[in-house]
């Protein structure tokens, strides 16, 4: 279908463990309550978290991440724990290119809930829903360099590194040069 708009897929997929979903009006106070938890982890990799936070902006970001979900635009994803309502963080399908299909994964994770394989879990979901359901033929995961815990997520879900691209952007924090990691898994 060459119209993205038009493609029809579920707004939600499930794992053993949680509900990954599109936003939706009123989860602006628990994401700002996930991100508010996580900002001393999330600052350092996300010009995004440095950004005033509100019950009301964050409910903002998720009515424009619905509005995107719906053009087909970006898919935010939101992760919760199955049959709860708790947010412990967030992920999704961005810098869309459904002419070939490619999809880039991002992701972060509420700090009370690291190191329990949770972002292992639904990035595995996010991947095969890629390839599986909207048919992607390239799907990547792109971080820092020095962003060793993302790129150990990467490495956990079968991506390779195709390479560093060095000297890509500036540090949001200092304006210092960074390189970026592309991993990646084709059809």
């Amino acid at each position: 279908m060459s119209t993205p708009i038009l493609r029809d897929f579920p707004d939600h997929l499930e794992t053993e463990r949680l509900l990954i979903r599109a936003p939706r009006a009123g989860d602006g106070a628990e994401n700002c309550a996930a991100v508010q938890e996580s900002l001393a982890e999330l600052r350092p990799w996300m010009p995004w978290a440095m950004e005033p936070l509100t019950p009301e902006s964050q409910e903002a970001v998720m009515r424009r991440a619905h509005a995107d979900f719906m053009a087909r635009t970006d898919l935010m994803l939101l992760l919760l724990l199955k049959g709860t309502n708790t947010m412990i963080g967030s992920s999704g399908l961005h810098r869309i290119d459904w002419r070939v299909p490619r999809f880039e994964i991002g992701y972060w994770l509420r700090t009370s809930y690291t190191g329990k394989a949770y972002l292992t879990e639904a990035v595995n979901a996010i991947t095969a829903f890629a390839f599986g359901t909207l048919e992607a033929l390239r799907v990547e995961i792109r971080c820092d360099e020095r962003n060793t815990r993302s790129a150990a997520v990467a490495q956990r879900c079968g991506f390779a590194l195709e390479g560093v691209l060095r000297h890509s952007g500036r540090s949001h924090l200092d304006g210092e040069l960074v390189n970026e990691m592309v991993f990646a898994q084709i059809r």
